[in-house]
């Protein structure tokens, strides 16, 4: 069984290492969207693989670190293209949420 919790956050960024004049590397901002994936089995008493109300209490440190702030300036993010993103909140979610199957940008 699969399910999945969205969130979404405004964050400035560039990317330091595309090639001069790539509009990339200047400074811009996204309205990112993150899907959150957990697999594994339903607890036979809730139904659930895992209340949405941890997921979300889980995420919130890190949605507090990201959201209207510049990406670049959080270590493990100064390259901050959405593969890098996508595994530093792998990264850091993963000890917290056993069943973590996928992050997705």
């Amino acid at each position: 069984m699969e399910i999945f919790k969205e969130f979404t956050f405004e964050s400035a960024h560039r990317l330091p290492h595309v090639p001069d004049g790539h509009k990339c590397g200047r400074l811009h901002g996204h309205s990112f969207k993150v899907a959150i994936h957990l697999s594994g089995d339903l607890d036979p008493h809730t139904g659930w693989i895992r209340d949405f109300s941890e997921i979300k209490a889980i995420f919130k440190p890190l949605y507090e670190r990201l959201d209207h702030n510049y990406l670049n300036d959080i270590p493990g993010l100064e390259n901050p293209t959405s593969e890098v993103l996508a595994k530093w909140i792998w990264t850091e979610l993963k000890p917290l949420l056993p069943e973590l199957s996928a992050i997705r940008i």
